[in-house]
């Protein structure tokens, strides 16, 4: 079995711990994620917290299996804003590709056009923005391909989600192990 790829995408205003929690679980996962700045390398989140991605959004063409989100505001409005962005997102959920978004994040899989029928969560308040989907109120949601979280208390469950379903209950349960998690 290859190493699964994902990206992570940031916009300025990216909710921190939304961000690096998964992309910390994954890479413990051994799963390869590219970190994305939407419009620079240098991108900072809602708590003045600036993170140095690996590469430019526009310059990324390689494939991928997953595509996460983090939210944060006004780092998923800012994402949203993102005509590219959203039609990468619905070109790789038409392909059966992960798309994972947590807090704020998945309203920009509302705009995309993505949530039709599909069970969805996150953070209250934003459930308007989720155009079609079955809103649930649940930590972490899983339907189909696309997984769905609240926000920063449900980052650990929500990467260990994606772990789970890029490289299998093993994967996940061997990092929930070791970071003490009870999974």
């Amino acid at each position: 079995m290859s190493t699964p790829q994902a990206i992570l995408v940031l916009a300025p205003g990216f909710e921190e711990t939304e961000a690096v929690t998964p992309l910390d679980l994954l890479r413990r996962a051994g799963i390869a994620v590219t970190v994305l700045g939407l419009d620079s390398r240098e991108v900072t989140g809602s708590h003045g917290i600036t993170i140095a991605a690996d590469r430019l959004f526009a310059d990324y063409s390689d494939p991928f299996d997953a595509i996460i989100l983090p939210g944060g505001q006004p780092g998923a409005r800012n994402l949203s804003a993102s005509g590219t962005l959203r039609e990468l997102i619905r070109r790789t959920f038409d392909r059966g590709a992960l798309c994972a978004a947590i807090c704020a994040g998945p309203t920009v899989f509302g705009a995309a056009g993505i949530l039709a029928g599909i069970r969805a969560t996150c953070y209250p308040g934003n459930e308007a923005a989720l155009t079609g989907a079955v809103v649930v109120d649940e930590p972490v949601v899983r339907d189909r391909t696309v997984i769905t979280s609240r926000g920063v208390g449900t980052a650990i469950a929500f990467g260990l989600e994606i772990i789970d379903y890029l490289a299998g209950s093993e994967a996940s349960e061997k990092v929930a192990s070791a970071i003490l998690y009870r999974w």
